[in-house]
């Protein structure tokens, strides 16, 4: 891999943007996050009163970038829980992060797991339930050097509708699957 195209749903036409204003507490902990998918990023389109939803969209050299790839297994859960619960950044010196989105579901999982109802193997195995999606987080300065912004799209209102009746379908998919999983775990 050498070059990527990526996206960035929001409210802004972001042609500089900045990994310092990301959460510390998000799955990858801080930074700027992406997806490869346009069609996903399209979900997180929001309508709002005097706003316009732009896609962003940018191509990223990954050329001399150091990369941590995650796949849905235990390591990538314990990075998402340390980061989730205010850890320090374990993989810092990653200039950048590919992996699975976390569902939101994440944090009902996780508030599971630390009442002690869910064991590990357990969280994990109701989080490998639903589409997966990846995100593509930009950790570092030289990371973000070698992302060009390419182009904003303004996404309609019958576009934002269409694309959140489509999330809407895929989490109530989820929460059916969550509760056949969770309802045959062992959870004594």
């Amino acid at each position: 891999m050498s070059e990527m195209t990526l996206y960035h749903m929001g409210f802004q036409i972001i042609k500089e943007p900045d990994i310092r204003r990301g959460r510390a507490d998000a799955d990858f902990a801080q930074g700027f996050y992406l997806s490869d998918n346009a069609d996903f990023s399209k979900r997180w389109a929001r309508k709002r009163k005097d706003m316009t939803s732009y896609l962003n969209k940018y191509l990223l050299n990954t050329e001399g970038l150091k990369i941590k790839t995650f796949e849905r297994d235990m390591e990538w859960y314990d990075y998402i829980y340390s980061n989730r619960y205010g850890k320090s950044d374990s993989l810092a010196e990653y200039d950048l992060i590919i992996g699975p989105i976390a569902n939101d579901t994440l944090y009902d999982t996780l508030g599971i797991l630390t009442s002690g109802m869910l064991k590990k193997s357990q969280a994990l195995e109701v989080l490998q339930i639903g589409a997966q999606y990846n995100q593509i987080v930009i950790k570092s300065q030289k990371a973000l050097q070698a992302l060009k912004f390419v182009e904003a799209l303004e996404i309609s209102d019958e576009e934002i509708e269409k694309y959140q009746a489509f999330r809407k379908k895929e989490e109530e998919e989820f929460q059916t699957q969550f509760a056949r999983i969770v309802g045959k775990l062992n959870l004594d």
